[in-house]
């Protein structure tokens, strides 16, 4: 650790807090991050925020940004978009996650060469820090994904992660909610970029802070984000378990047709055969378009490659 705080002391870190109706714990969010990193730049963007979110973090310490599009993942592409760093932070305004860890993440972040640490959550004992279905989701989720995309992440939900401007330069935000973690997490992991992840306290909500995830809003849009993501990056996968499923239906309802045929001489169910042909026909355009939206993810998997190592070789 010796070897490397010389190191870390001469870069340039950034805190970034994407925050919406947070008036009651933001200004103790900057506090706590300027206590543990005294030379870092902290920025919070207001995510059009109803109460006195940026007059409370203005008041702490911190440098606000403002962004009037609703959404997390927008709040965050500004942040990306304006702040200019070696290394980013990047957590909530809500007081949930552990400042005092930042360190430990930036001198992994540093030490291992990676571009992403992910925070997991580790919750408080005695502390409610997920809401009913919270817990499952985030399990569902993230066992999904590391049997789709590999990996051995824990939490890819966690909004607690530290990154390398490598990674923020090269980043292309598609999300608008609180799907922007996944997105995050299947980038890093499709582009082969170095990532881990460290254990770090999770609290609950003081008094007077409301969540703003909805479990079933939020959940379905997490959920069809997965969906989109496993169709970008894995089209074959997709359209080929489609074109068995139509090609094992068609053969189903050829079959007794067929065996009729044999006996008798004579289709005597027209509408069944029919039926099995365009299931068939189905069954051979999902395979093809399986093939080529294959070789579509792969042209823009390089481009995204291409971008990733383009910032490294510019020192990005």
């Amino acid at each position: 650790m010796s070897s490397t705080q010389p190191e870390i002391s001469t870069l340039k870190i950034a805190v970034i807090l994407p925050c919406y109706n947070e008036e009651a714990t933001i200004a103790q969010v900057v506090t706590a991050f300027a206590q543990h990193l005294p030379q870092a730049d902290i920025y919070v963007c207001d995510n059009a925020s109803q109460d006195k979110t940026a007059d409370q973090a203005r008041s702490a310490g911190a440098i606000v940004l403002s962004e009037h599009r609703q959404g997390k993942a927008n709040a965050v592409c500004r942040l990306f978009s304006a702040v200019d760093a070696d290394v980013y932070v990047l957590s909530d305004g809500d007081l949930t996650y552990d400042a005092s860890a930042a360190p430990q993440l930036i001198s992994m972040l540093v030490e291992n060469k990676c571009e992403m640490i992910v925070g997991t959550r580790a919750p408080v004992s005695g502390q409610k820090t997920y809401r009913p279905g919270h817990s499952f989701g985030n399990f569902a989720f993230t066992t999904l994904l590391r049997s789709l995309f590999g990996g051995n992440f824990s939490d890819v939900l966690s909004g607690y992660r530290v990154f390398s401007r490598t990674f923020v330069k090269s980043m292309p935000i598609m999300s608008q909610g609180f799907d922007i973690e996944v997105e995050m997490t299947v980038h890093a992991l499709a582009t082969g970029q170095p990532v881990a992840e460290v254990s770090t306290a999770y609290f609950e909500r003081p008094k007077g802070s409301v969540s703003k995830l909805s479990t079933f809003r939020d959940g379905l849009r997490i959920g069809l984000r997965i969906i989109r993501l496993i169709i970008d990056f894995r089209p074959l996968t997709v359209f080929g378990i489609a074109s068995i499923i139509f090609a094992m239906l068609g053969v189903s309802l050829f079959y007794p047709v067929w065996l009729a045929y044999l006996d008798t001489g004579l289709v005597s169910r027209f509408p069944t055969a029919f039926l099995s042909l365009g299931l068939g026909v189905l069954s051979v355009l999902s395979l093809l378009s399986g093939l080529i939206l294959d070789g579509i993810s792969r042209q823009r998997l390089e481009m995204k490659k291409l971008a990733y190592l383009s910032q490294i070789r510019t020192g990005g």
